[in-house]
């Protein structure tokens, strides 16, 4: 039966940055889910997929390339549960062919459909087809405030269980903890996220756009020890946590237990994150804002083209090495005009507005 969707024609996906974080961790007790997605497909859109044929209803992060919206690399459905994964380079030691590789958009997308518990997503891994054609850290949550990494690779995986872990939260980057030590990627990222966290863990002050305002549009470097952030205007593009290659930063917040889980919400900044405006998602007639969606014969969201242009103009050197430098001061500078500095107060009268509705919302949906 899960076989059968090995079939689809999938699109890799490439790095990332992830956590899971406990409502134990957050401001209003709610847990999040999030990832600050790198792909070398930078025309990323938003879709909503209506419930049929038994399947639930979800919303997903898609590339635009991806015209049958076959692979979904971030989302949630309309009972609360909520997936992403970033790339792992260091559990796999199999033949399996590179061709055969790279389904775990399928898996999410799959998941997406049919889960609504952690739980179930764990009876996914253990029924699929083997070779899983994947090599991820899987994150997943749901409405009971149950979250979980699943370190996954072609014919096993490990589960580790949020409940379990005492600090409350669990990052990821590309390589995983059960996989072959010292090999993979993100090291130095994943210690700027953790760096980046840490007052936020002590002070359990997490909220959404602690994500898409501070750890996606910061320039701390964690090997250095040092936050390029406002210090100089040409830094070299390397082990940042947002990349040329960032194509959005998504968290997913879910709800309280016994809350109805159409209140999950998701927070994306679409686009290279330092660029970009701060939009929030629901399942339901009109949750997905239209210019977030895939449109025209290349399926490119207008909200996409419009942040590209503004990173072009962050990473404007074309020739020679010049591609690999960023211009900071696009972003941040003595003037308050930088992109950063004119879209985080935008995007935080966004958060305030939205949690006013939610609020609202709160009181005409019934306690699931």
């Amino acid at each position: 039966m899960l076989s059968l969707v090995l079939l689809a024609a999938v699109v890799a996906g490439n790095a990332c940055t992830s956590a899971i974080v406990s409502g134990r961790l957050t401001t209003n007790g709610r847990p999040l889910l999030w990832k600050n997605r790198d792909t070398g497909c930078q025309d990323n859109r938003v879709e909503r997929h209506k419930a049929h044929d038994g399947l639930l209803e979800f919303v997903a992060l898609f590339d635009a390339r991806d015209t049958r919206d076959t692979a979904a690399w971030m989302g949630f459905n309309e009972r609360g549960f909520a997936i992403m994964n970033t790339a792992s380079y260091n559990l796999n030691n199999d033949n399996v062919p590179e061709a055969d590789m790279d389904r775990e958009g399928v898996v999410m997308r799959y998941a997406l459909e049919r889960c609504t518990t952690v739980d179930d997503f764990e009876r996914v891994l253990q029924q699929w087809h083997k070779p899983m054609g994947v090599e991820a850290n899987f994150g997943v949550i749901d409405a009971l405030g149950n979250g979980a990494y699943f370190e996954t690779g072609n014919f096993t995986y490990r589960k580790y269980d949020l409940a379990a872990e005492p600090s409350g939260i669990l990052t990821r980057t590309n390589y995983s903890l059960s996989g072959r030590p010292d090999e993979g990627s993100g090291y130095i990222r994943h210690e700027n996220e953790k760096h980046l966290l840490e007052p936020y863990i002590a002070s359990r002050n997490i909220t959404p756009s602690l994500f898409t305002e501070v750890i996606s549009r910061t320039f701390y470097h964690s090997l250095k020890g040092k936050d390029y952030t406002y210090s100089e205007q040409w830094v070299v593009d390397q082990d940042f946590i947002p990349r040329a290659i960032s194509t959005a930063s998504v968290v997913i917040e879910g709800v309280l237990p016994g809350e109805h889980p159409g209140l999950t919400t998701m927070w994306i900044a679409l686009g290279y994150p330092p660029c970009a405006d701060t939009f929030a998602c629901w399942t339901g007639d009109g949750g997905v804002p239209e210019v977030l969606q895939g449109r025209g014969a290349d399926r490119r969201s207008e909200q996409c083209d419009i942040v590209k242009k503004r990173e072009a103009e962050v990473f404007h050197i074309k020739r020679g090495n010049g591609k690999h430098y960023i211009d900071l001061a696009k972003l941040y500078n003595s003037k308050g005009t930088g992109y950063c500095q004119t879209l985080i107060p935008k995007n935080m009268a966004t958060y305030r507005r939205v949690y006013a509705e939610l609020e609202q919302r709160r009181a005409t949906l019934k306690r699931w």
